[in-house]
C-alpha cells in the first residue's frame, strides 16, 4: 500500500483561510486593499507531541487544538479584514490570550446550551406521553439534530457567512489537490468538489449521531444527573467521534465507508459554497506557506 502524504486541513476564516499543517497553522486573509497577508506561526507542542497519537485522548486534544486556533485564526483575520496595515509581532501580542480563552468559553457554554440542554428540555414530554427513557432519548437525540441542521441553514443566510462558506469550499478543492499531489494552482484546484470527508461539519454532525447512541443508553433521573451526563460525556462523544473520522479518512474508497460518510457530504452542501478565483488563491497562500514552513523545519 503507497504510503499516504502528510495531512493538512483547516477551515475558513473572515475573508481567508486557515490551514493547519504538520507543525504549524497558517492562516492567509486578503485585506480591503486587495493584498493577500498570510502569517505562519508553530503549532504548540502540546498539539504534535506524544499525547496526539493516544486513541480517544487524541479527540479530547484535536477538539480544544480546534477551539483555541480556529478562534486565533478568526481575531487575526478579522483584523486583517478590516484594515489595510499589515501588523507584526508586536500588534499580534496586543491580542489578549485572556479574550480568546473567554471567547472560546462563552462559545462552547452557548454550544452546549443551544445543542445539548436545549434538546433535552424540549424533550422531556415524551417521558410523560411514552413512559419510555428510551424513547424520550431517542427524541432528543433527533430534536438536537433538527436545531443541528436549522442553525447552519439560518446562518447560512446572512450575506457575511454566505462569503466564510465560500472560502470553506476553497479551503476544501485547495485541501483535494493536495492531498493529490497535484500543484496548487486555479486550474486544478478548480477541478474538485467543495465537500471534503475530513470536514468540521463531518465532525459535528458524527457527534450529533454518536450522542443518540450513547444518551439512549442513560437513564432520565434524577434530572441533576440527567443535565450533568449531557455535559461530562460531550469529551468522550467527541473522542469517538474523531477517530471515526480518522478511520473513514484511512478507508475512504471502500463502498460501506462511502455510505457512511455520504450524509455528511451531504451536509456540506450547506457549508460550502462554490468559490470565486480570488478565494481559491487565497487558499494556496495558506496551503503553500504551511507547506514550506513544514520543509524548513
Amino acid at each position: 500500500m503507497a504510503s499516504r502524504r502528510p495531512t493538512y486541513g483547516g477551515q475558513a476564516v473572515i475573508e481567508g483561510v486557515m490551514i493547519r499543517g504538520q507543525n504549524n497553522i497558517s492562516v492567509s486573509v486578503r485585506n480591503p486593499s486587495g493584498d493577500i497577508v498570510t502569517r505562519t506561526k508553530p503549532l504548540n507542542k502540546i498539539f504534535t507531541g506524544p499525547l496526539r497519537k493516544i486513541p480517544f485522548l487524541r479527540g479530547i486534544i484535536a477538539l480544544s487544538e480546534t477551539l483555541y486556533i480556529g478562534m486565533d485564526s478568526l481575531s487575526y483575520s478579522a483584523k486583517i479584514a478590516e484594515s489595510e496595515e499589515i501588523q507584526d509581532d508586536k500588534d499580534e501580542k496586543s491580542t489578549s490570550k485572556l479574550s480568546v480563552a473567554i471567547t472560546i468559553i462563552l462559545s462552547t457554554a452557548l454550544a452546549i446550551g443551544l445543542f445539548f440542554l436545549l434538546p433535552l428540555l424540549a424533550s422531556t414530554p415524551f417521558e410523560y406521553f411514552t413512559k419510555s427513557s428510551l424513547i424520550a432519548n431517542i427524541a432528543e437525540g433527533i430534536i438536537r439534530l433538527f436545531i443541528f441542521i436549522l442553525y447552519i441553514f439560518s446562518i447560512g443566510l446572512m450575506e457575511d457567512i454566505k462569503r466564510v462558506y465560500m472560502y470553506h469550499g476553497a479551503e476544501h478543492m485547495t485541501v483535494h489537490a493536495q492531498e493529490a499531489g497535484n500543484p496548487l494552482t486555479l486550474e486544478n484546484i478548480s477541478k474538485y468538489p467543495t465537500a471534503h470527508p475530513r470536514c468540521g461539519t463531518a465532525f459535528l454532525l458524527n457527534v450529533m449521531l454518536i450522542s443518540i447512541i450513547v444518551f439512549s443508553l442513560m437513564p432520565r433521573e434524577p434530572l441533576s444527573w440527567l443535565i450533568i451526563s449531557r455535559i461530562i460525556f460531550i469529551p468522550l462523544i467527541a473522542s469517538i467521534s474523531y477517530e471515526s473520522i480518522r478511520i473513514s479518512s484511512i478507508y475512504d474508497q471502500n463502498l460501506f465507508i462511502k455510505l457512511l460518510m455520504a450524509p455528511s457530504l451531504w451536509l456540506q452542501k450547506l457549508t460550502t459554497k462554490q468559490p470565486d478565483d480570488d478565494q481559491i488563491e487565497v487558499a494556496i497562500e495558506s496551503m503553500k506557506a504551511s507547506i514550506q514552513y513544514d520543509k524548513e523545519i
